[in-house]
This record gives C-alpha cells, structure tokens and sequence, in this order.
C-alpha cells in the first residue's frame, strides 16, 4: 500500500476516534446535573500494522470516573435523605467544554492531514495522466 493511502487510513482512524470522543463529551453535558450519574471516559489505544498495513488510534473502551459524586443540599428533593443531601453528578462542565475543544481542535488537524494527502494523490494521478 502507498504511503498516502497509509496516510488516509491514519487520518480516518483518528477521525473516527475523535468523533466518538465528541459523542461521549456530549453524553457527560447532557447528564451534568442528573443525580448519581458517573461521568464517562474515553480510552484509546494506537493500532499498529491495521489489516491494511496501516497505523492508526481507535477507542478502547469507555470507563466511568470513579471520583466522588457531589453531595447535593436539597431538602425538597424527592432523592434527598433525612439530612436533606443527594448525590449530584461528578461532571465538571468546565471539564467537559475543554474535552470537547481538545477533541475538536484533533478531528480538525486529522482532517487537514486527511485533505492533505488526498489533495496530493489527486496530484499524483493527474501527472500520471500525462
């Protein structure tokens, strides 16, 4: 395989990586102040020599956080115990929003390098073509 398809395939993987990031930021802001929900983690791992011959990243796993939930001081919630307290989410929002960039600042240079190469092997096949 060419070193820009191999380029491609990298570039799509973290693409694709990126993008279930975002997926999984998204589901933590969602649930940011639903009671007793653990934030969710994404885990990657590096792929090496992929079916294709080809390197790329691909999500492991998602795990949840284990950090302590927010106790929460509502007594008229239906959740509340007989201090008046509930457990909250362990979602920090400023967290999430910095993942989110983090994310989208990757998928965008993926993007670029995926363009990038494609724009090089158009320009390949064209003085090929001559």
């Amino acid at each position: 395989m060419s070193d820009l398809l191999k380029s491609l395939s990298v570039s799509a993987t973290g693409l694709i990586a990126q993008a279930h990031r975002l997926n999984v930021v998204s589901q933590n802001i969602a649930n940011a102040d639903t009671p007793g929900y653990q934030r969710k983690q994404s885990e990657f791992v590096q792929m090496l020599n992929n079916f294709d011959g080809s390197d790329g990243v691909k999500m492991a796993r998602i795990s949840l956080d284990d950090s302590a939930l927010r106790k929460i001081y509502d007594p008229a919630h239906p959740l509340a115990d007989e201090t008046g307290h509930y457990n909250g989410s362990n979602v920090d929002v400023m967290v999430e929003v910095a993942d989110a960039r983090e994310a989208q600042r990757s998928y965008e240079a993926n993007l670029r390098s995926f363009d990038n190469a494609r724009q090089m092997s158009r320009s390949l096949l064209e003085l090929l073509k001559r």
